[in-house]
């Protein structure tokens, strides 16, 4: 399965326009004479071959309530693409009272233009759009030593429309036309990390569900489960070595609600599956005061439904990179982050964004 390539005379721009970027730090004494400021402004771009190459900026607020919280911020992010798509959000990630509450909300819209050469292997050609809005909410309640309970809710109005006749009628025969639905669902966390943005240390465990109960009146009930396992090993100066084993189960969901491939060099929503499972293991080496790299490689499988198990190539997906970052705020673990992954048959991207990917 393999879309359309473009845009790619801009990843040599990209790199340039990143080092321009980064051509300056801050020592460490002039640090320790200037007051850290609370904002945070970073250009975002991104090259793949689902969405062509996307500009953007990111704009956030950073507050700590008290010494033994985590970092709270507060942002909007808006992205404008080569294929006319355009997205926006705003976010808030909360974190007070000695870190006993936390509170996560994301407000999402946009519209997105696919165009595919080989339309989820089908062999046909198809152009989309993809329209999406969604609110989603999560709070969570420290109930001992590192562990957490809550509850997360969800609403999106998610809708694939064809930009033709013919490729609404593709849709409709694969079933792939999103769907209207709200949800609520339990969580159930362990977070030791040192930072939420860059762990030296420690470990997580997120687990949860949410019960989806679709408007429309063609659609059933349906449920998905997620469980993602990290771990930070810290080692040598200031090095990591990160592994992170991540899973998504559905239950009666409709096509467009299956599970994606989510590693880097795949569009996310490119690849579905009933299930997916992957592994990712990353080093990231620390190369100055501000500077670090990253090399990561990993492997996702779909199965179920009509796909088998893993042991077909078809179902598996591999990913290879590497990276470099700038540290914006040392204190929080903030990062500006370039990246380039590839994965198979032509997949791959470059990323310019805030923040690890995980």
């Amino acid at each position: 399965m393999e879309t359309r390539r473009r845009a790619r005379s801009s990843l040599t721009g990209a790199l340039l326009a990143a080092c321009c970027l980064f051509g300056h730090s801050v020592s460490a004494e002039e640090a320790s004479t200037q007051t850290p400021s609370p904002w945070l402004l970073l250009p975002t771009f991104s090259n793949n071959p689902k969405l062509g190459t996307s500009v953007g900026a990111l704009a956030g607020y950073l507050q700590k309530f008290d010494p033994q919280s985590q970092v709270s911020i507060f942002g909007v992010n808006a992205q404008y693409t080569s294929t006319n798509s355009a997205t926006a959000s705003l976010f808030a990630r909360t974190s007070f009272a000695a870190d006993h509450h936390r509170v996560s909300i994301l407000a999402l819209g946009g519209k997105i233009k696919n165009d595919y050469d080989d339309f989820l292997g089908t062999g046909a050609p198809l152009k989309s759009e993809d329209h999406i809005r969604a609110l989603v909410a999560r709070y969570l309640y420290r109930v001992k030593d590192d562990w957490f309970v809550g509850a997360q809710a969800l609403s999106t109005n998610y809708q694939i429309v064809g930009q033709s006749a013919l490729d609404d009628e593709r849709l409709s025969l694969l079933g792939l036309t999103g769907f209207k639905a709200a949800g609520l669902g339990v969580v159930f966390l362990h977070d030791s990390r040192d930072l939420q943005d860059a762990p030296t240390q420690g470990w997580l465990l997120n687990l949860n569900s949410i019960a989806y109960r679709p408007s429309a009146e063609d659609s059933g009930d349906f449920d998905v489960y997620r469980l993602d396992y990290r771990h930070f090993l810290g080692h040598g100066e200031g090095h990591v070595l990160a592994v992170r084993q991540s899973n998504q189960w559905t239950q009666d969901a409709p096509p467009g609600a299956y599970a994606p491939v989510l590693l880097r060099g795949y569009t996310a929503g490119e690849y579905l599956g009933k299930s997916m499972s992957s592994i990712e293991v990353e080093e990231r080496h620390r190369l100055a005061e501000r500077w670090t790299a990253t090399a990561f490689a990993g492997v996702a499988c779909l199965y179920g439904a009509n796909r088998g198990g893993c042991s077909g190539s078809d179902n598996l997906f591999p990913s290879l990179g590497a990276g470099v970052q700038y540290i914006l705020k040392p204190a929080q673990g903030i990062v500006a982050n370039l990246e380039f992954a590839a994965g198979k048959d032509g997949n791959r991207a470059l990323l310019f964004k805030m923040g690890y990917a995980w």
